[in-house]
């Protein structure tokens, strides 16, 4: 990927670490999950929010759901199986640049 060292990111050994990051402890954290009832469009999304997707199989722990501030979903047809990962993370990404006017000029 040509444009990686244009991102800023920090890898956190586990959820314990990640959670005791100060990112996380100023942050609200919004789970992307089927589990939802809101929708990623209808959602109203912060600046500093952080977006957590969890495995395209397995989604996250049930402990990690239940420690996230915000569930949102993509709505699907009935009897459609759920979006990829990088698919879901760009539709919801998208609209929480859109709505905190942080998309690049």
């Amino acid at each position: 990927m040509d444009y990686f060292e244009h991102v800023r990111y920090t890898r956190h050994a586990d959820w314990e670490a990640f959670r005791q990051s100060h990112d996380s402890q100023k942050s609200r954290i919004i789970l992307l999950t089927s589990n939802a009832e809101q929708a990623h469009y209808g959602f109203t999304y912060r600046a500093t929010d952080i977006l957590l997707f969890g495995s395209e199989g397995s989604g996250v722990p049930l402990t990690v759901h239940q420690q996230c501030d915000g569930r949102i979903t993509i709505p699907m047809k009935p009897g459609m199986r759920s979006l990829n990962l990088a698919v879901s993370a760009g539709m919801a990404l998208g609209e929480a640049l859109r709505q905190t006017g942080q998309f690049p000029e």
